[in-house]
């Protein structure tokens, strides 16, 4: 697990025009769905929830971008739900491609503490790649997402997500290390390696998020299955 600051993406990764396209994919299925469609990813939550949820993030990180480095983080509480969702989620998506465009050098405060606007893009992407899938859950849909998107949501988690999460005190550091053996292999952990985990990184990025289980037929667990089950079902993600 890396503790240091975030490492950007890929340069084949082209951050914005992926959210861009990764926002119009979750409005599609946000205009497709009932508003009283159950999340399975997101026990509890119906579509309207999901969709109130990501307008509220997408508004959020559009002002932390604008939040100078020592400044106040506003909150990040989800909105009251809108009379007219879809067209909210649209509305914040526009502010949060301008918040990311007007200077994407400029110090603000991140996930990984100091940084530039330019990181919320990534952030912003991955957030709305795994929304995406859980709405098209809710819809019947299958879920989709480009490979190299879908790797570098892996690579977040592990230099990005996890770090912030152990450095708020949420979970503790893995003892122990297991490997994530998707289109490349990657090392959760800082310990002894006790166990991998083989799938496509679809998968492995709906492990990391919670919204499976090592016990997935799509994955094979080798090695300590146990102190898998107990590093990868922990709080990794928020």
């Amino acid at each position: 697990m890396t503790t240091g600051s975030p490492h950007p993406a890929p340069p084949a990764l082209d951050v914005r025009t992926a959210l861009e396209a990764q926002q119009r994919a979750f409005l599609a299925l946000a205009r497709e769905v009932g508003p009283d469609a159950a999340v399975p990813g997101c026990p509890g939550w119906r579509a309207l929830d999901l969709v109130t949820h990501l307008t509220g993030v997408h508004r959020w990180a559009a002002a932390v971008t604008r939040t100078p480095v020592g400044g106040t983080v506003p909150d990040d509480a989800d909105p009251a739900p809108d009379p007219a969702p879809c067209a909210a989620y649209a509305a914040a998506a526009r502010d949060l491609l301008t918040a990311l465009g007007e200077d994407p050098a400029r110090p603000c405060p991140t996930f990984a503490g100091h940084g530039v606007v330019a990181d919320w893009g990534r952030r912003q992407l991955h957030e709305t790649l795994v929304h995406t899938w859980d709405l098209a859950d809710a819809a019947g849909r299958p879920r989709e997402g480009a490979p190299d998107v879908v790797a570098d949501a892996v690579e977040e988690v592990l230099d990005t997500v996890l770090p912030r999460q152990v450095r708020l005190g949420r979970v503790a550091a893995p003892a122990v290390a297991v490997e994530l053996l998707g289109s490349r292999r990657r090392v959760l952990g800082t310990g002894p390696v006790v166990a991998s985990v083989s799938g496509a990184d679809a998968d492995l990025v709906r492990l990391l998020w919670r919204r499976t289980t090592c016990g997935d037929p799509r994955l094979v667990v080798r090695g300590d299955a146990r102190r898998a089950r107990e590093v990868l079902g922990d709080a990794l993600t928020p």
